[in-house]
């Protein structure tokens, strides 16, 4: 008998929990979704990604990002449409659409600080080209940047060196490789499919050029940081490999422009590239070294932050994002 009063307490006691709960809620009391909602706040990630690399300090900074149609035809071109839709497909990606962002790289030696690469420029896309801002969110100010290294001459990657036609990096000196100088500089390169580029390096590098060197294969830009022959994507394009204390890092720029279809596929021809075929055995020298040596890398148009791994499959490589490995 005790044990029956105590159950038909309690489901009196609930039923008139219950009841008033509805009491309120009519009143507009105890709900919550009478209260207002929040705003919403529109779609945002982190600016920027900090980590140590032996005695080396690495930020990468996210330069915004563009949507694309694709990645057919651009990506794939030596392949059918429905081969790539369907490799996107299957790396839980859309079939027609893509999003390619911007990653520049600042690497503090604890001597110097060492910028790859100055981003697209203010004004050159409605959502990326804001360098300036990202250096001082990143607690970095323009004129601390020693030496700006220039993987290529693309303008998403030249756009930032200039802004409202002074120099960005005021105190920098500058690198970069000598046929990729030699190319875009060239009269002749003023016209016709070259136009665009052309004419950005001579109002961006340019003026630039009495405090620039040049760098080759196996140079080092400061020590342990070492250039890597990566042309074909353009005639000098260049990565670079980083070791401090052990620990080593590769700086890949556009090697690799998509972290499916381009390392999954690198014998996909890219429209970016200028020597298809060259690009191609870049793509597999430099990430081959990666797996093989199982070494981090930073890869400009990777999913931000931009810094990963990958392993060997198929004829071609997995990109695993990093981690906490680098936080350790």
């Amino acid at each position: 008998m005790q044990k029956s009063h105590l159950e038909l307490s309690r489901r009196q006691a609930f039923k008139g929990t219950a009841a008033a709960g509805v009491s309120l809620a009519a009143a507009g009391l105890g709900s919550s979704a009478a209260r207002a909602a929040a705003p919403l706040q529109g779609a945002e990630r982190p600016s920027f990604y900090r980590f140590e690399l032996g005695d080396f300090e690495v930020t990468t900074l996210f330069d915004g990002a563009v949507q694309f149609d694709g990645p057919h035809p651009i990506f794939g071109q030596n392949a059918e449409a429905g081969e790539v839709q369907d490799l996107a497909e299957q790396n839980f990606l859309p079939r027609e659409k893509m999003v390619i962002g911007f990653t520049p790289v600042i690497v503090n030696t604890g001597n110097q600080v060492v910028m790859f690469d100055s981003g697209n420029g203010a004004g050159r896309r409605p959502d990326a080209g804001k360098l300036a801002s990202l250096l001082e969110n990143a607690g970095f100010a323009a004129s601390e940047v020693d030496i700006v290294v220039l993987t290529h001459f693309h303008p998403d990657h030249i756009g930032g060196l200039m802004e409202d036609g002074s120099p960005l990096f005021e105190n920098a000196t500058y690198v970069t490789n000598e046929a990729e100088f030699d190319f875009w500089s060239a009269e002749d390169k003023l016209s016709g499919p070259t136009e665009r580029v052309a004419k950005l390096t001579q109002s961006n590098v340019l003026p630039l050029s009495e405090k620039m060197s040049f760098i080759k294969d196996g140079g080092e830009v400061v020590s342990g940081i070492t250039a890597i022959d990566a042309s074909g994507h353009t005639p000098g394009h260049t990565a670079f490999h980083l070791e401090s204390a052990g620990d080593r890092l590769m700086i890949t720029a556009d090697t690799a422009n998509h972290y499916v279809v381009s390392l999954q596929r690198p014998d996909w021809h890219v429209r970016f590239d200028m020597d298809k075929d060259a690009a191609i055995a870049s793509r597999k020298k430099v990430f081959g070294m990666i797996a093989a040596d199982r070494i981090p890398f930073s890869g400009y148009h990777m999913p931000f932050p931009a810094v990963g791994y990958v392993e060997a499959i198929d004829g071609g490589f997995r990109y695993v994002p990093a981690s906490y490995q680098l936080d350790l």
